[in-house]
Parts: structure tokens; sequence; C-alpha cells
């Protein structure tokens, strides 16, 4: 990024130019070296992003795009509005959605809202399509600019001052990555309308050097988040009113549980569920944190395994945590992965008519997907997951050093949940993924930044569908075809987890979405190169030892959930990122699909 620029104050700066050939020449000359790119203005509230952003459009001869009126639009309501109702999770999704799509469509200025660069996919967006230029200002200076305001929700504090100086702190390292800032002074907008064109015009050939900058810089950042926390954590909050609960996404947070269960449940016991493998590798961290913190805790061990998530299993845990004397105030904690957070979630759900419980997920499949979002259920003969409940956790502790012991397979399973928010509504973050997947599974800060995009997509859903009545159900994208995968294979998962049946589903749901000419075939093809490049099945035929015929696996997928009347239902594609419902598919048409699949 260049040095600040402090444009001279209103009476001594050159008048802007109204018209007339200088103009022109000096605009198409600026156009020139953008060559298509946006101009993208970035910072803090208050510096003046619109009324600037405005004028620059008109000197240029280009559009003007507010996101924050495109949000308010797209979404029928104003922002204040979106953040009582939905809270800032949802926002910040919805936000950076807008403002991929207002990039794709061409050339103009783009006034952001003032979280917006804050977040990594949105700054990659920005230095693929646009220039950046950050308008700062001091502390003191916005305060006094939006002081008559008070439609901002992140000011709604009782020391708005105070609040703008913290936000200011916290922000300004990361818009420290744009490639331009001016100072932004008051006095007339021209000014700094005049100052811009003249950095744009002499420092836009310089961004093939400075393009890369942004870039790598984004992954060292710290990662987006809907609230800050202690250092080196992001903090994703559940909007869901009285039951409203944090992730909490970090390294060593197992070795701080105690204190973290500790402040969600004052003098609260809590019931330790984990299964064998786990309770080796991190049991004894969660019973000295909790120790530390005195809490009295007591363990149950099952079996590791999707077998464990049984009538069997389910009866003897929930028989252990009443005979541990576990109250209705208690909590069951859950460590380890998705099949001990169902289980334990489950258990917690109906015992004494329903207690407090906290995930502490291992895996990455679960922190970022099974830990969130409240669904818990055992498994029956007739199918996956057919008997649970909603019960929705008081806190989840995403432990990203847990994922160091985590085996290759099982976390290129959890990566197949986390490509899924991807194709599901977020093409930008699917790209991303195809960009940086490597970097995520060395394990390293893009790994925290793509689990934190991952939660923050699953909590905006379920805070605004949380039992899943409506889009919700988009999260399955993939799973009739893979729940009917696993039950056929006997949730064997030594033949086929469940991140991999995921990864086959989403494949088959692309391709048959192409068959039905929803999308197009290269749609699919490109699902099906990136799972195959990251070492995921894609077809039936990865599965080992398959030998059963497509009748049969239409008649498991008859158990699945979203059957309604005995229809199918079915999350198929227009295209990468743009998922819908469809209801009622004929059975034919699956069956012929399934036979073409199989080569019958």
């Amino acid at each position: 990024m260049t040095g600040p620029l402090d444009p001279s104050p209103a009476e001594d700066a050159d008048p802007l130019p109204s018209g007339g050939a200088q103009a022109l020449d000096r605009s198409g000359s600026i156009l020139q070296k953008l060559n298509g790119r946006s101009i993208v203005l970035v910072g803090m509230m208050g510096t003046g992003k619109t009324s600037i952003g405005r004028r620059l459009a008109a000197a240029l001869g280009l559009p003007f795009v507010d996101a924050d009126v495109e949000i308010e639009t797209a979404a029928g309501m104003t922002i204040p509005e979106i953040f009582a109702r939905h809270g800032e999770a949802y926002f910040r999704d919805g936000e950076r959605r807008v403002i991929a799509r207002i990039l794709a469509d061409g050339q103009r200025v783009l006034a952001t809202g003032g979280g917006a660069f804050i977040n990594p996919v949105t700054r990659e967006r920005v230095a693929e399509r646009g220039v950046s230029v950050w308008l700062k200002a001091d502390a003191e200076v916005l305060a006094r600019r939006v002081r008559k305001r008070s439609n901002r929700p992140l000011l709604q504090t009782r020391d708005p001052e105070k609040t703008i100086r913290e936000l200011s702190e916290q922000r300004d390292p990361i818009y420290a990555l744009a490639d331009f800032c001016l100072i932004s002074r008051d006095g007339p907008h021209e000014a700094m309308v005049e100052a811009v064109l003249d950095t744009l015009e002499r420092g836009v050939e310089t961004l093939p050097r400075l393009q890369h900058a942004p870039k790598e810089q984004a992954l060292s950042a710290t990662p987006p988040a809907a609230a800050t926390g202690p250092a080196g954590r992001t903090v994703v909050p559940v909007e869901l009113g009285a039951r409203r609960y944090d992730i909490i996404i970090g390294e060593g947070l197992i070795r701080e549980a105690g204190a973290h269960v500790a402040r969600v449940a004052p003098r609260a016991a809590c019931a330790i569920v984990t299964d064998e493998t786990v309770a080796r590798l991190h049991l004894p961290a969660l019973e000295a944190s909790l120790d530390a913190a005195g809490v009295r805790h007591a363990r149950i061990v099952v079996p590791a395994g999707e077998g464990s998530k049984c009538w069997t299993t389910f009866a003897r845990v929930s028989d252990e945590i009443i005979a541990a004397r576990m109250e209705r105030g208690d909590l069951v904690v859950a460590l380890g992965g998705g099949v001990v957070g169902d289980l334990a979630g489950f258990a917690a759900a109906v015992i004494r008519r329903g207690m407090r419980f906290v995930q502490i997920p291992t895996t990455l499949l679960a922190q970022v997907d099974s830990s969130v979002g409240g669904k818990t259920a055992i498994n029956s003969e007739h199918g996956k997951n057919l008997v649970g409940a909603f019960h929705q956790p008081a806190l989840v502790l995403a432990d990203t050093s847990a994922l160091a012991t985590l085996d290759p397979r099982e976390f290129r399973a959890g990566y197949a949940e986390m490509a899924k928010y991807g194709l599901i509504d977020d093409a930008p973050f699917f790209a991303w993924l195809e960009k940086h997947w490597d970097e995520v599974f060395a394990r390293g800060p893009a790994l925290t930044e793509a689990i934190a995009v991952s939660c923050r997509s699953k909590a905006a859903v379920v805070a605004r569908d949380e039992t899943e009545q409506g889009d919700r159900a988009l999260l399955n994208l993939g799973h009739t075809f893979g729940h009917a995968f696993e039950s056929l294979t006997h949730f064997n998962t030594a033949r086929l987890n469940h991140g991999e049946s995921v990864a086959i589903g989403m494949g088959c749901a692309y391709r048959f979405s192409a068959r039905l000419g929803h999308c197009a075939p290269e749609d699919a093809a490109r699902v099906e190169r990136h799972l195959r490049t990251v070492g995921l099945p894609s077809r039936i035929a990865d599965i080992a030892g398959w030998n059963i015929g497509a009748q049969p696996i239409l008649d498991a997928m008859h158990q699945d959930k979203k059957v309604e009347r005995g229809a199918l239902t079915f999350i198929l594609a227009r295209g990468v990122g743009q998922t819908f419902i469809a209801k009622g598919v004929p059975a034919e048409a699956v069956l012929d699909f399934l036979r073409d699949e199989l080569g019958h």
C-alpha cells in the first residue's frame, strides 16, 4: 500500500475540473490504467465513502454503487433492522455475497461498509477485480461526524466514541492492506475526489507489483469475526435470541475449556462424553483444565466410530450421566467428532427433559458442520440420524490445534463439508478454496480462515431457519445420495466415512442437476475436478467393494428425512454457489440416473 496522502485544505486545492477536453483526457487515462477494474472505497464509518464515491464516479463516468444500499434492497429491510432481527453474523454473510456480486457485474465505483474489507474472502475479490482506496480518519474525527446519526448498529453502546476507537484499533491494520491510503479530513468532498484522482493517475501503473501483497497478507491477518475475542481467537455468534451462543475458534482451547465452561455455567458440574481414540489424545488436557477451574466432572468413554450412534450406546450414555448425579442445571460436554457430538447432544436433549451441553469438536468435519446448529441424533437400522432432536449447545469450542493429530483421511472428510458451503450459495468461497486448498491442508492460517467462513455461513442459516422448515435444507447438499450410501454400507467407516459420502453425494447432485438441465455440464465437471484434486471420492464406483444396484439405493433414499408424503426431495444446483430445494423429484428420473452412474 502507498503511504497516506494528506490532501491540501480546500482553499489551497485546485478546483475539480467540471468538463472540457482536459478532464475527459484525464478520466480516459485513469480508466485505461484501471483496465476494467473497479474502484473500491474502504474504511471506517464516517470517512465519507458514499459522498466521495458518488462524486468520483461522476468524474470518471462510471456507475456508483453503495454496498449498504444494495444489501438493504436485497433484504427488504434497513441495516439496523437486519442487525436487530438476524444479528451481525447474518449481515456479514450477506454483505460478503453482495459485494462479490457487485464486483462481478463490471467496472464501477463501490463504497463498502466499514466491516466489509475485514473479510479475507472479500479482500481477495477486491484484489482480483478492483483497486482499493482506504479513506482514513482519526477516531476523534469519526466520532464527531457520526455523533448526530443514531442508526449505526455497532454504535448502540454506552460509549459510542470508545467503540469507534476500539473498532479503529482493530480494523486499521487490515485496512492497511488496501492499495492506497488517503487521509480524510473535513472540507469539501471535491478536494478528496481530486486527491483520489491524483493517486489513481500516478499509482495505478504500479498495481502489478502491489497486487500480490494484499493476498499474501490476507492469509496471515486475523480471521474475520462477528465479534472479537481474546488474542488469536475468532468468535462467531449464533443468534437465536435467548438461546444465543458463541463458536470460539483458535488454538489451545481444550487447555482453556475449564474457564469457558465455568463462565457459561457457574458452579455447574459436567459429564464428558468422548470416544476411545479422542480420550487418549485430549481427555487428560480437558480434565486438567476442568480441575483448575474447580468444575466437578465425570467421564463417559464410548467406542470410536459410527457404530456408537445406536440405541444401546445411547441408553448406556444416558444412564451413566444420571448415575454421575448430573442435575438439570449441569452440563454434558461432547469431546470428539460428529458421532460423539450427535450422541452426547441427543442425550442432553432428553435427560431430565433437557440439559445444557458444550461442543468441543476435535475433527474438521465437526468444527465446520455437525457441532453448529443443534442437530442431534442417533441412527436407526432403517437409516441415518432418524431418531433425534434439535437441541442447541451453550457453547462451541473449536480447538484448531486438535486437528494436528487428525488422520489425513478424516481431514479430507471435513474439507468436503467446507467445500459444501461454497457450492451451496458462496461461489467466491469455492473459488478461494480452489486456489488455496493446499494452504488449508497445510493447517496454517488459511485453515482458520476457512473454518471461520464455514461457521459464519452455517450460523447465518441456523439463525433464520433453526428447525429446517425452509432454506436450512440447503445444508443437506449431497446428503440424500450420501446417507443412502452410508446406510447401504452399514455405516462401515472403513469403507465410507461421512465426509466421503457427502463428497460422492455432491458429485452426484451436480451431475444429476446437469442431466435435468438445471446447470451446465461444465459446472458438474468443475465440482468433480476439485473433489478429486484434494483426494476425495466423487462417484459411487469409488466406494470400496460396492456391488449394489440402483433400486436398493432408491429404496434407501425414501428413508431420507426430507421425503414428504413419499415424494423425494433433493438439493440441486443451477451452478456453482446456486443451489435450490427440488421437491417431488420423479423416482423414475432418479432410477435412470443411478443406473447410468453404475454403468448398468
